[in-house]
């Protein structure tokens, strides 16, 4: 693509009017600033919809008092506080953007040369902050795009509460059968979660017996696990040093942590499917899915974050969204190193981290290049980081262009699909 610089929010002219809020549970903090510079003191309105609607004409009498012909809406980013807000917006003639808070944080020191924290002092350092150009046009997911992005909010918590609760059973696990996990290296297959429920402490295995232990673990895992492992297990429950105190309390616990690792597990299941029903809608996906070693769930994740590739004008935008953007700091002599700024949506830099481990595998789409870098002195984290950035500019690039990734092609790494 041509134009590779970001297209920064252009200075306030003639035409335009900055509206800037300062976002609140219950309470948001609005601020008017015009071209010539007159404003109107910030005042508060409401999370509801009347309130909004106030808001609303208050922007409108504005605009037409000043003959403004573009309103830019502008704030910081911030939790699911402002989805209403911007649900609201999204349908009216306005520019939304957004400011990192690291910029208000900073500039807010220096005006009134003071440290001063206040609700009507915030929303004026957003728009002082829109002024200088340092704000980023918001992209607000529609449709299966919408749909995606609350999936992958929703897995990315049920996997949360998942390890956390695995971590729990790991302890407890510990305490009263220690052997369990030596023999069982796995403790969230069926076979595990299964003995755990039913038959948690050395002694449940060996009032079992041998031989029926290895039927129990025959039938439940399908004729999967291994006699000899099953033996082995059983003569560790043998010569246990498992507690044997408290057992009730400790059986209950258990059983309680078993049961929503499998809840958990199960609500993934059926996110995914989710997942690859709403991605079958987004046109491009298919483009991004033909980058060897990326799946599904991770090009839903990718959608989700992003909201739409396509609406992006350069990369550089998306490498901002992603806090994937390089900076340094170097003064006179010194020469600094360049590191990713890291403000941008974190789960968007986790999902690209992971693919780009994929791809660095033997045989994976980006090995030989991990291998150049790293064989060129550059620690194994910093050509991780370096190969996502890569692919996220593949990524895009695919899904602009309609294009399907060609992993041997010579001089195109990507052709244009059949019509």
């Amino acid at each position: 693509m041509e134009n590779t610089k970001t297209e920064k929010l252009k200075t306030v002219n003639a035409k335009m009017m900055i509206v800037a809020i300062d976002i609140g549970k219950t309470i948001h903090y609005g601020y008017f600033r015009g071209p010539d510079g007159q404003d109107i003191k910030p005042f508060p309105f409401y999370n509801f919809q009347k309130s909004f609607k106030d808001f609303w004409a208050r922007v409108l009498h504005f605009k037409q008092q000043k003959l403004i012909e573009e309103v830019v809406v502008g704030f910081e980013s911030t939790g699911p506080y402002a989805e209403p807000l911007l649900n609201f917006l999204a349908k009216k003639s306005v520019r939304l953007v957004q400011v990192n808070p690291m910029h208000t944080k900073r500039l807010k020191e220096m005006t009134g040369n003071s440290p001063n924290k206040t609700d009507s002092k915030d929303p004026r350092v957003i728009a002082d902050v829109i002024s200088l150009g340092h704000a980023l046009t918001v992209i607000i997911p529609e449709g299966a795009a919408a749909e995606l992005r609350r999936l992958t909010q929703a897995r990315e918590r049920a996997c949360k509460s998942r390890t956390a609760m695995i971590n729990q059973l790991h302890h407890l696990v510990f305490v009263v059968f220690p052997e369990f996990t030596q023999v069982m290296k796995k403790i969230t297959s069926k076979s595990a979660l299964y003995l755990l429920k039913n038959y948690p402490f050395p002694g449940n295995v060996i009032d079992l017996g041998l031989e029926l232990f290895q039927n129990v673990l025959r039938k439940v895992s399908r004729g999967k696990f291994k006699q000899t492992l099953a033996k082995t297990l059983f003569e560790a429950a043998e010569s246990s040093i498992g507690i044997g105190e408290g057992k009730e309390s400790l059986l209950l616990e258990i059983k309680y942590l078993v049961s929503g690792i499998e809840r958990e597990s199960e609500f993934i299941d059926q996110v995914e499917k989710q997942m690859s029903h709403y991605l079958k809608q987004i046109p491009y996906s298919q483009s991004i899915l033909s980058i060897k070693g990326i799946g599904e769930v991770t090009v839903a994740g990718l959608i989700g974050e992003v909201g739409d590739f396509r609406q992006f004008k350069t990369i550089r935008e998306i490498m901002k969204l992603a806090g994937l953007d390089l900076y340094e700091i170097s003064s006179g002599k010194h020469k600094g190193q360049r590191h990713i700024s890291k403000r941008g949506r974190a789960h968007l830099r986790k999902l690209l981290f992971f693919v780009a481990i994929n791809t660095i595998r033997t045989n994976g789409i980006m090995h030989d290049k991990y291998l150049t870098m790293v064989n060129r002195g550059v620690p194994k984290v910093k050509a991780i980081v370096a190969i996502s950035r890569k692919l996220l500019r593949i990524i895009f690039s695919l899904a602009c262009n309609h294009t399907t990734y060609m992993e041997n092609y010579d001089q195109l790494n990507i052709v244009k699909l059949a019509a």
